[in-house]
């Protein structure tokens, strides 16, 4: 489907250009019902307009945009710094757009490669549950980066940089299973969230069926959705309440370290140990997981890693070097102080 433009627009409404310029640009010469009017048909359109006719001229523009969710997780930070000098090496401009939990991020992609005729993007963080027709729309080349891809998705129309989110989460969780633990929860995404917290939960719930031990539904805590997703609030409240719930359990695993900040600080408050009373696990491997006393057991993400690779592979698709890449990392175990054997049972 052809671009819409603003001849289009006045046309469907029956006005001249002039008068639709005149509703876009806010003029007092028009008439309020006209203008409602004009306003309608554009948003039923998504007609996105231009800011000059320099930019209406322009048929090329070397950008790359990243599009970010979860903006309170500094586990993104480092990768963006390395984004944007791996893409200003190219010669290229770089926008960082910070997605709304509640927002599409497709659909923030498509207003912004009409807006500023993007080469390419990149996907991080977040909820990515999309349909394969609703990334078919997307006609630059993308990368989705920390982003776990599951069957549904179909590889050829993308690329991916991540760790293994499953196999990762398995053995954080088959760690804390050998050193005793049985009565494990988890602080986990939304059960809508088909990408990491779904593999990550699927994780957690293999190896406690390895380890032979039974899955407690109610040990399967949810990040509160009124709340910043991976935040150190959502991380204190989900543990808070699990703690208040009079629930058996000696180990929590938080799927994130954020979250496990906030997991540590609930536990504190209510007069606990750790690890004496609960041992407690994150994942990504921040710095401040290592300097938080005591120092978090986690999975260390090889963060700079996957943020080089992001940006080559981007790179080698806007060059057609290559179809769709999907690059695995490793990640590290990190024992820290944070668990331990169970010393009693609860």
């Amino acid at each position: 489907m052809e671009t819409i433009t603003i001849k289009d627009i006045a046309a469907l409404c029956g006005v001249g250009i002039s008068t639709v310029s005149r509703a876009i640009n806010n003029h007092p010469d028009i008439n309020e019902e006209t203008k409602a009017m004009i306003m309608q048909v554009i948003s039923e359109n998504n007609y996105i307009p231009n800011n000059s006719a320099r930019n209406l001229k322009r048929t090329d523009s070397n950008t790359i945009a990243v599009l970010i969710k979860g903006i309170t997780n500094p586990f993104f930070s480092n990768m963006i710094k390395t984004f944007e000098r791996k893409i200003k090496e190219k010669k290229y401009s770089f926008i960082l757009q910070h997605v709304d939990n509640r927002e599409n991020e497709i659909d923030v992609a498509i207003q912004l490669i009409k807006e500023k005729k993007l080469k390419g993007i990149v996907f991080l963080g977040g909820h990515f549950s999309h349909s394969n027709e609703k990334l078919a729309q997307l006609k630059v080349p993308f990368v989705l980066s920390t982003i776990g891809t599951t069957q549904k998705l179909d590889r050829t129309i993308c690329s991916s940089v991540s760790v293994d989110d499953f196999k990762e989460s398995y053995k954080i969780v088959d760690y804390l299973c050998k050193l005793g633990h049985s009565k494990i929860a988890i602080i986990t995404a939304p059960l809508d969230d088909e990408s990491i917290g779904s593999l990550r939960l699927n994780g957690y719930m293999s190896a406690l069926r390895d380890n032979g031990i039974q899955i407690k539904k109610n040990l399967i805590r949810f990040m509160k959705d009124e709340l910043e997703s991976y935040s150190i609030q959502n991380g204190y409240v989900v543990t808070r309440e699990l703690l208040e719930s009079g629930e058996n359990f000696t180990a929590i695993y938080a799927i994130s370290d954020t979250l496990v900040i906030g997991a540590c600080r609930a536990i504190f408050d209510v007069g606990q140990r750790i690890p004496e009373d609960y041992s407690v696990a994150g994942f990504d491997g921040l710095d401040i997981a290592h300097y938080y006393n005591p120092s978090i057991t986690t999975i260390r993400q090889p963060v700079e890693e996957m943020a080089e690779e992001t940006i080559k592979i981007l790179f080698d698709a806007i060059s057609g070097k290559t179809s769709a890449q999907h690059k695995t990392f490793q990640g590290e175990l990190i024992i820290g102080q944070s668990t331990g054997p169970i010393l009693r049972r609860k």
